[in-house]
């Protein structure tokens, strides 16, 4: 619910507060230019230059700010942000520095999930100006994006179920020229059984459906983004405990993901024909649940018998991955809050990623890693294929030992992942994203947080061009 316009601006001679960044190393030596007082003032303030600090210093009848961060030469994504959660509003300039990378955490310090509740002790904006007035665009879009996607996730599932997954994916089309098709009802259950299976049991104003949005020179390279949109997680019939469900609004951060990620290559303009779809579902418990045992058909044609009700994204994923695959797409990015394994293995600060070929699994690290957003590549060993054997159908849904759990949701999204007419397997990346931070950062407030997010954008613009 944050607003950014405008909180980085052109500089253009504007009156503003300086900003100086120092590190451990430089402090001391600087701090000698300093008179008595504001060398005092810095003590009292316990300034040492340590990265993350944040100190005043008094300047006649004003003052100007000292940031201790790890390096001033090479300043990252979050090198401004504890500043921009800190110091008081106004207006602010580097000097000595450009903001360059550190533009994205300066705005996603600043933001605020205030849809339920206005916070009365919020400090102003704090604006920052900058001579890199030609970054300004594409440093708002992205952040923006991370924004969208801690505003869906943070927004409880009563106020953000299939229903209201369809009207972002409808702002998208109206904002960008795209072709949204809503699949649902009595055309859900014949062409895409597992998403109907999974969501059947909803109430009406919640029921299941298939988002697809098409944009893009229909001569360009195909690329499909598919995000899992299980609005809210009971755990079906195999329920889950009240502990277990208690954030289960966050369970279409997949969603979010996809939807703010076509955001961004659409308002960029990569020369793609853009594929976006989102199975919408609820998982929920009455009459018309799907039951442990039962065998569901699959649109690729697959049969699955269920053997935990609570591994619902990968059914309603399986049908959504198999209808990208239809496009022979030059490449497939999934994202889904997919497993608690991939948590136990990374933790809350990497997501896990899955990949069939190597040279896109790195690319897409490589991205990852110079953005801030480092995603981790977790394997897809054949020899974990026969977990996912069931005695009555083609694959089963869920596996009975405790290992590799993360991996063998990929394997078991990877049957759905289709090959060319040639034969060639399509390229395809899944990410097993968390979507929810739970312990705050600078710049990543608690709450929902992209993962994976900032790696793939910027890896598709380098593989697509703007």
């Amino acid at each position: 619910m944050t607003e950014i316009k405008d909180l980085i601006q052109p500089d253009r001679g504007q009156s503003a507060i300086a900003i100086k960044l120092v590190n451990k190393d430089s402090f001391e030596s600087w701090s000698r230019a300093l008179n008595l007082s504001q060398r005092a003032s810095l003590t009292a303030q316990k300034f040492e230059g340590s990265a993350g600090q944040t100190g005043i210093v008094p300047d006649g009848d004003s003052y100007f700010a000292v940031g201790g961060i790890a390096n001033p030469e090479n300043l990252s994504s979050w090198c401004l942000a504890k500043l921009a959660e800190d110091l008081p509003a106004g207006t602010y300039r580097l000097i000595d520095a450009k903001p360059g990378a550190a533009m994205f955490g300066w705005l996603t310090a600043q933001y605020r999930f205030d849809r339920y509740r206005k916070d009365e002790n919020a400090v102003g904006p704090r604006i920052l100006l900058t001579d890199q007035a030609g970054r300004i665009d594409a440093v708002m879009a992205e952040a923006s994006a991370e924004m969208l996607v801690r505003d869906l996730v943070n927004t409880p599932a009563e106020d953000m179920g299939p229903a209201a997954l369809e009207t972002e994916a409808e702002k998208l089309a109206k904002a960008y020229g795209g072709q949204l098709t809503v699949t649902k009802g009595d055309a859900l259950e014949q062409g895409y059984p597992m998403i109907h299976a999974v969501g059947r049991a909803a109430a009406r104003h919640h029921a299941p459906r298939l988002l697809h949005l098409e944009w893009g020179a229909k001569d360009a390279p195909i690329l499909a983004i598919v995000g899992k949109g299980v609005c809210f997680d009971s755990g079906g019939l195999d329920i889950k405990s009240a502990t277990g469900m208690r954030l289960m609004k966050k369970d279409m951060g997949g969603a979010a993901h996809a939807i703010a990620l076509a955001g961004l290559v659409m308002g960029a303009g990569l020369r793609v024909r853009l594929h976006l779809l989102v199975p919408a579902v609820e998982n929920a418990i009455s009459g018309p649940a799907f039951r442990p045992g039962d065998v569901l058909s699959s649109r690729q044609g697959l049969t699955v018998e269920i053997h935990n009700t609570d591994a619902e994204g990968r059914l309603v994923l399986g049908d959504a991955l198999t209808r990208a695959s239809e496009e022979e797409p030059d490449l497939i990015i999934d994202f889904a809050t997919l497993t608690g394994a991939a948590r136990v293995a990374l933790g809350p600060d990497y997501a896990a990623m899955m990949a069939r070929r190597d040279d896109t699994a790195q690319a897409m690290i490589e991205a990852g890693r110079a953005h801030g957003d480092e995603p981790w590549r977790l394997p897809l060993p054949e020899a974990y294929r026969e977990y996912l054997a069931s005695d009555i159908a083609d694959i089963a849904n869920s596996h009975s030992n405790p290992y590799a759990g993360a991996s063998v949701a990929g394997l078991f999204l990877d049957r759905f992942v289709g090959t060319k007419e040639d034969g060639t397997p399509i390229d395809w990346v899944h990410f097993d994203t968390f979507a929810w931070r739970p312990f705050p950062k600078p710049g990543r407030a608690k709450g929902g947080t992209a993962y994976g997010l900032r790696a793939a954008w910027h890896m598709l613009k380098t593989r697509y061009g703007g």
